[in-house]
């Protein structure tokens, strides 16, 4: 099943169950997906890859990261529980992530093979991990490593 359908179905489970922090999640997740997909048009209809469901998720995923940052910061503890919740079941839908270890074990192989030697390289190696580990690890995490291997 894809990854679109499977979210669509839980959206109607979480309707009939009555889950109604679950279904507002879904709901949003829905809106963005039904973004994407008019964007991504051409001659009518379009449906999105499983890769491109994916890229929608992890921006959610970041959007709710970024907030529960603010939210800390501000002090607001009901929003960071609220948005980490929320976090949570973007999450379930996300394949699992790659550690910082196997990051930068990667990251060691793309800069031996590209023959990059210091920071002036970086863009080179970024293009090409982010390429390889996209829907993988976070661009945020890639770019920390990549510059600790360069420096």
């Amino acid at each position: 099943m894809a990854l679109k359908d499977q979210i669509m179905a839980d959206l109607k489970k979480a309707m009939k169950n009555k889950e109604q922090e679950r279904l507002r999640v879904l709901r949003s997740l829905k809106a963005n997906l039904l973004e994407r997909e008019i964007s991504e048009r051409k001659d009518g209809e379009a449906s999105l890859s499983d890769e491109q469901t994916i890229e929608v998720l992890m921006k959610a995923a970041k959007q709710r990261k970024e907030s529960i940052e603010q939210f800390e910061e501000g002090g607001r503890d009901d929003l960071v529980a609220s948005e980490k919740a929320e976090l949570e079941i973007i999450n379930s839908y996300l394949p699992e992530m790659l550690s910082e270890d196997e990051v930068r074990e990667i990251a060691r192989d793309k800069i031996a093979q590209l023959g990059a030697e210091n920071m002036a390289d970086m863009g080179k190696v970024m293009g090409a991990m982010m390429q390889e580990l996209k829907g993988k690890a976070e661009g945020s995490l890639v770019s920390k490593v990549v510059k600790e291997e360069l420096s």
